[in-house]
């Protein structure tokens, strides 16, 4: 029998469910996005099993690691029920690197699960190729990931998300750092709901009586389409504010939104003062709060309002930093100050 290949019989993996010859072409199909997204430090491709970066070659000398993990959330549910899923990989990077360079980081490299009972190469690919392009955009390397076929654990055409990005920064860079009273607070606009509250906002499209596919109410396109724009990628900007000097602290606005999120870079005894008429209620909001009956408090602390981060600043740096960040394309809102007492205290009105 020597040379002969062997008969095949009894039951196969795939028998049960799982197609080991889909996730190879799956990996086949996304190593050129993967490559696409290569930043010095790199050191090997896809297919190990683990993947190598190099700090040194990355530029560091005394690095300090920070890393960060989530998810997308229920957003998921939208996207899958759409078939619409490519956005949901920027959402991925998004959600992971924006927290970490709250801490002062670079987003060095990013690592993906996607878990699913049956592997759908093409939605997987999309998925990844998103993923991909979310760290083209935020500079880091996508440099692994694994991919999980469980039959009877997820109903059919049902995927999850979960990401993991880790950064550095010299030792003695990391945020918050310096705030006091009279910093000054710089608003960078979101373009939408981001990742975060969408288990409300599926029950209020769900009171609203609209469907996915309905004529969106606030804009062109579809309503589906419209809450699956991928959240902001604020990290080229927020280091290049970083790195010019007078920022101490950065807060990304995701799940407990304003109310939540700025106090957990303001340091005990102080406070925030914002001035809710700064800026304009975003149009997906105001629809969102008409159709619930929302109160203002309650949309506060429940999504990003139309703010996706905010930095904290030197008064005296405020001007220049806001002009930097206009330069690099964000809508820069001065929304208030840090005060010597402890908690948020909002001012004027949003709606």
């Amino acid at each position: 029998m020597t040379g002969e290949t062997p008969k095949q019989s009894g039951i196969t993996y795939a028998d049960a469910g799982v197609d080991i010859d889909a996730g190879n072409a799956l990996v086949e199909r996304i190593k050129p996005a993967a490559k696409r997204t290569d930043r010095p430090g790199v050191m090997a491709g896809l297919g190990g099993f683990g993947a190598l970066f190099d700090l040194k070659a990355a530029g560091y000398t005394d690095p300090v690691l920070v890393a960060a993990t989530d998810g997308v959330g229920t957003k998921l549910r939208i996207a899958i029920d759409t078939g619409h899923v490519g956005g949901v990989g920027v959402d991925l990077v998004a959600m992971c690197v924006n927290d970490l360079v709250c801490q002062g980081a670079e987003p060095l490299f990013f690592l993906d699960y996607f878990a699913t009972g049956k592997l759908e190469t093409e939605i997987a690919a999309q998925v990844i190729e998103g993923i991909a392009e979310g760290c083209q955009l935020s500079g880091c390397a996508l440099i692994g990931g694994e991919t999980a076929e469980m039959p009877g654990m997820y109903e059919a055409g049902d995927f999850d998300l979960a990401g993991f990005a880790v950064g550095a920064m010299e030792r003695g860079g990391a945020l918050p750092e310096g705030v006091a009273s009279g910093d000054v607070l710089l608003g960078l606009g979101s373009n939408g709901v981001h990742s975060n509250g969408y288990s409300l906002v599926r029950k209020l499209v769900e009171v609203s009586g609209l469907g996915w596919d309905a004529g969106c109410p606030w804009d062109e396109g579809t309503l589906g389409a419209a809450l699956l724009t991928p959240t902001r990628l604020y990290v080229r900007q927020a280091l290049e504010a970083v790195r010019a000097g007078g920022v101490h602290a950065l807060a990304h606005i995701t799940g407990g939104g304003l109310t939540e999120n700025l106090p957990r870079v303001l340091p005990e005894g102080c406070g925030a003062e914002v001035f809710l008429d700064a800026w304009e209620l975003p149009p997906v909001f105001q629809w969102l709060a008409q159709t619930g009956g929302m109160a203002e408090a309650e949309l506060l602390k429940t999504f990003n309002c139309g703010i996706g981060m905010i930095l904290v600043v030197s008064a005296d740096r405020a001007g220049a930093l806001a002009d930097l960040l206009t330069r690099a394309g964000e809508e820069v809102h001065a929304l208030g100050r840090v005060v010597d007492r402890p908690g948020m205290h909002y001012s004027g009105t949003l709606m």
